[in-house]
């Protein structure tokens, strides 16, 4: 008797159990990502971003003053300062002097450096380094410690991601540029496919079931099928490898999409309220602008969500329509791969770069979900 009008069905807690289920693996690591955008280094390679709000023990190479700070005290030289600073604190639990050795001594301890003199490291970071002759040389001795540091959070991974112009990490200039591919490549096919359905939900001409097939069986064709053919029509006109070439190209690619969605969402608008406004002496281009799109707008911003997720997370098509050797045109996906394999290690700067990259398409699709859901089901009820 569950499925009686007004009452829960038996399988309801399991659909809202398996919605959770999915939400959750989808925020977990969207969340990790944003946490991890604005960890230090030496955070990031020592714990995981779920210890992020708990002290953590690193392994860290600092060094002391460089010899040029000593002082003569009572006929010893003296180099003594702090290895965090002032405003940072921590706890050494074990220090050395030696890379193979870097776990030697506890704090507090004296022992003889290499070059001659004797350092001391206490539990704050505090050095004292002494020698009866003269320090020597350009740097400072290095000090490998064990401490105990608490959590630390800052804004510099974004500043040098977005900000700094002279960093190889800048992707200010890519963030620009895949605003430039999405925004055209998103509102040309929107333009063409509303013409496209409007004709083929409510104009009679010849071949219009034929038309509807074709569309439909564009459907499941793959895009890397006509890759190659595109690019070299479009190297053959003179418009390859730029921004013209790549608009195109995602325009043709969604067109069937396009077309079929809002088709589908056309063909259910009531038949008597296009037939009054003919009675009415409306033109076709008067119904469809006064009337059809108005009406049509949750199928419109439905298929926009697509697109704009689609272009904006492109990486295939921006690799063959916009190659740019000097990277004046690189978008953001391709400056992610870059930042791959030239700084594979840096993983603060790969965690910003890659929340930049998803926190558009996050506001877009928040924003306009209500939407997306709308489009969807149009057309499914009659």
């Amino acid at each position: 008797m569950s499925d009686i009008a007004g009452t829960k069905p038996a399988l309801r807690w399991v659909v809202h159990l398996s919605v959770i289920f999915l939400v959750t693996l989808w925020v977990i690591p969207t969340l990790g990502l944003l946490i991890s955008s604005f960890r230090t280094a030496d955070q990031i390679s020592s714990s995981g971003w779920w210890r992020s709000l708990f002290p953590s023990e690193q392994n860290l190479t600092l060094r002391g003053a460089a010899p040029e700070t000593q002082v003569l005290e009572n006929g010893v030289y003296v180099i003594q300062g702090e290895l965090f600073g002032a405003d940072k604190q921590a706890t050494i639990s074990r220090w050395g002097i030696s890379s193979r050795e870097v776990d030697a001594f506890e704090p507090g301890q004296t022992t003889d450096l290499r070059r001659g003199g004797t350092i001391t490291v206490d539990a704050a970071g505090n050095y004292r380094m002494e020698n009866t002759e003269e320090f020597t040389g350009k740097r400072g001795a290095r000090i490998f410690v064990t401490a105990e540091l608490p959590p630390e959070f800052t804004f510099g991974n974004y500043q040098k991601v977005l900000l700094d112009q002279s960093s190889t990490d800048s992707m200010a200039r890519a963030f620009f540029n895949t605003l430039t591919v999405t925004i055209p490549a998103t509102i040309i096919p929107i333009l063409v496919a509303a013409f496209a359905a409007y004709a083929l939900a409510w104009m009679d001409f010849p071949g219009r079931a034929l038309l509807i097939a074709a569309v439909v069986g564009l459907l499941v064709v793959p895009l890397q099928l006509a890759l190659i053919p595109l690019l070299k029509f479009h190297l053959s006109i003179g418009i390859g490898k730029g921004y013209l070439g790549v608009w195109l190209a995602h325009t043709g690619f969604g067109m069937p999409l396009a077309i079929y969605l809002l088709r589908n969402y056309m063909a259910g608008l009531p038949r008597d309220l296009i037939e009054n406004a003919r009675v009415d002496g409306a033109t076709e281009f008067q119904i469809f602008t006064k009337l059809i799109l108005p009406l049509s707008f949750p199928a419109l911003a439905s298929f926009a969500i697509f697109q704009f997720l689609w272009t904006w997370n492109d990486l295939l098509v921006a690799k063959v329509f916009l190659i740019d050797a000097t990277g004046q045109t690189t978008v953001m996906t391709n400056r992610i791969v870059e930042l791959l394999g030239t700084r594979g290690g840096n993983w603060e700067i790969l965690a910003t770069a890659a929340f930049v990259s998803i926190f558009v398409p996050l506001v877009v699709f928040f924003a306009m979900q209500k939407y997306l859901v709308r489009g969807l089901l149009a057309g499914s009820v009659k």
